[in-house]
């Protein structure tokens, strides 16, 4: 605990880290993973990746690209058609019911837009996770959930409610009850949906520093792809289920692949379709 408490109290004098040379031992990895919630739909088809420890890498796509079907795969909530999902080397799929709850144990999880309980106060959220999986004296919870919510720049508000905090506080206290048990794995779904760009820079900023102080790995599911590249060490592409670009942030910059532009640029034309497939007009109003 001292080491975490240290760690949490040094958090906003970490800066970005770098990719290492010799950081090559994958946290995550995808091996030609494919999964459709029917047969007639497929989400992901063949999709390969790797996510080095310590490294945040970010997940890039349009919406229904099967970005967020990822982080599902790597929680266990689905099982993919084929292929393998692999963290810290074990298969998620093959895990029994103990090795799934141990497995999410290790796990952070940054919902969309929040998730946060409306009933129970910023301190309540935080300490929910540590109360739910622990056995630890409840001053010991208190204490730790205040290094978290400082971490986060939130003490000050542990007994307020979520009705009375603004979008970016609540984002923040959405990320300390993420980190609430030091995970070795920190999923982020798009984390800065309906920020402000005040609060967006904060909150990037946030999961840079936790993830180097806390020596987490993280993945970032997201479309602001501007905030990204100021905090990410690695992107990956994915567009009708399949990854079709990936690089680190200045080879992703220097890309003249049309799929990259149209999304880093905003192009309206590109290889990414704005209307879902459908019959012709003159089909649909026979």
């Amino acid at each position: 605990m001292p080491d975490t408490i240290i760690a949490m109290s040094l958090v906003a004098e970490f800066p970005p880290s770098a990719l290492s040379p010799n950081a090559c031992e994958n946290l995550v990895e995808l091996k030609d993973v494919s999964f459709g919630y029917t047969r007639a739909r497929k989400i992901l088809s063949g999709v390969t990746l790797a996510v080095p420890k310590g490294k945040l890498v970010a997940v890039m796509g349009g919406s229904g690209c099967g970005k967020t079907t990822i982080l599902r795969l790597l929680c266990g909530q689905h099982r993919a058609s084929s292929g393998e999902v692999l963290v810290g080397g074990q298969s998620v799929a093959t895990m029994d019911r103990e090795q799934m709850f141990a497995h999410r144990r290790k796990l952070g999880m940054l919902f969309q837009f929040g998730a946060l309980f409306t009933d129970l106060s910023v301190f309540d959220n935080v300490a929910f996770p540590m109360r739910e999986h622990t056995q630890l004296p409840q001053d010991i919870i208190h204490d730790l959930v205040l290094m978290k919510l400082n971490a986060v720049g939130l003490r000050g508000a542990a007994r307020l409610k979520p009705s009375e905090l603004s979008g970016g506080m609540a984002r923040r206290v959405a990320l300390a009850r993420t980190i609430a048990l030091d995970p070795q794995l920190a999923l982020y779904d798009e984390p800065f949906a309906g920020l402000d760009p005040i609060s967006l820079s904060v909150v990037g900023q946030l999961i840079r520093k936790l993830n180097d102080a806390l020596n987490m790995t993280s993945i970032l599911v997201t479309h602001d792809v501007v905030e990204s590249m100021k905090i990410v060490d690695y992107i990956y592409f994915i567009s009708e289920g399949r990854v079709v670009a990936h690089g680190d942030v200045p080879s992703i910059k220097a890309s003249t692949d049309p799929f990259v532009r149209q999304f880093v640029d905003g192009q309206s034309d590109g290889p990414v379709r704005f209307h879902y497939p459908a019959k012709t007009l003159a089909e649909d109003f026979a």
